[in-house]
């Protein structure tokens, strides 16, 4: 047995206080900025001009907008080789643009950029209502994913209480996918297909944390049959602690160098996958082990102290 062990129920006290002061900073923002959903789930329009040489954003920007008088967004891309260089304006929700209006920004570029060989690359629009259903799936399907993991943990560790461990699992898995939504609404990062890959790869890593915790607890209460659960608890978070933030750093820093990348190269699409990712399994590593644990420890003395 470990000389010196962690206090879970300390550790979930400061824990809780950051993930609510996220949380409220996360809401606020929403209230006052919104979210931004990507034209694949609110439905609009985007288009893409490539171009060669220097073409400052906030000329391009400022170009457009002289002929487009609705809201847009700008984003700068770059091939790794850096033979192609794009500028996409994108309008979300039934903002769509006619041809005609396509055709006057087109002209309007052409004649500020000349040097740069400005021209349209590629355009593409999606119906909001089309946009509403297929956003609505990914949701059904992320929440299924979500139950399914409920019930593994709640099978597996049957022993030790499943169902009180898998609902302890759930509360730090909703923690874990609010953090990557309030990060991506704080950082202004649009919701799209890459968000979904994030929501879906967190889930596996949290769980993966959760699953070594609880598999410590199982087998130290056939060790130390004598043991209180909190103290079991703290033991085996203890025992677990380093491997799981060793595995999280591990990863982390393997989507700290797609950051990198795509900031050298301006491959901005990748920042709604890579930014929320860190931020999600941080949150993952330690929700697992400051929430999830905690709340099981409070479940399972509060029933005992009523039986």
């Amino acid at each position: 047995m470990a000389n010196k062990t962690i206090n879970t129920k300390k550790c979930f006290k400061v824990t809780s206080i950051i993930y609510a002061s996220l949380i409220i900073v996360g809401i606020i923002m929403t209230i006052i900025a919104g979210a931004k959903l990507d034209i694949s789930f609110a439905g609009g329009t985007t288009f893409s001009y490539s171009y060669t040489g220097d073409v400052a954003e906030g000329e391009f920007t400022k170009t457009v907008s002289s002929v487009l008088k609705k809201d847009f967004n700008v984003t700068q891309n770059k091939s790794l080789e850096g033979d192609l260089q794009t500028y996409v304006v994108t309008l979300s929700g039934k903002d769509a643009i006619d041809s005609d209006t396509q055709l006057k920004i087109t002209e309007a570029l052409e004649k500020k950029f000349a040097k740069n060989n400005i021209e349209l690359y590629n355009a593409d629009s999606v119906d909001a209502s089309l946009a509403g259903t297929f956003f609505g799936k990914c949701l059904v399907a992320v929440l299924i994913t979500a139950v399914l993991v409920v019930i593994y943990v709640a099978i597996r560790f049957r022993k030790i209480g499943g169902v009180s461990a898998s609902l302890a699992a759930f509360c730090a898995l909703i923690l874990d996918l609010l953090t990557a939504f309030f990060i991506c609404v704080i950082f202004r990062l649009p919701i799209d297909m890459n968000f979904m890959a994030v929501v879906l790869t967190i889930l596996g890593y949290s769980l993966n944390d959760t699953i070594v915790i609880f598999d410590r607890i199982r087998e130290n209460r056939r060790l130390y049959p004598n043991m209180t659960i909190a103290e079991n608890v703290d033991m085996s978070v203890t025992n677990t602690m380093v491997r799981n933030i060793i595995t999280t750093v591990t990863t982390v820093c393997a989507v700290l160098t797609i950051i990198v990348i795509s900031e050298i190269y301006g491959l901005t699409n990748l920042r709604s996958f890579a930014i929320p990712m860190v931020f999600g399994l941080v949150s993952g590593c330690f929700s697992s082990i400051f929430i999830s644990t905690p709340i099981w420890v409070w479940y399972k003395e509060r029933k005992a102290a009523k039986q």
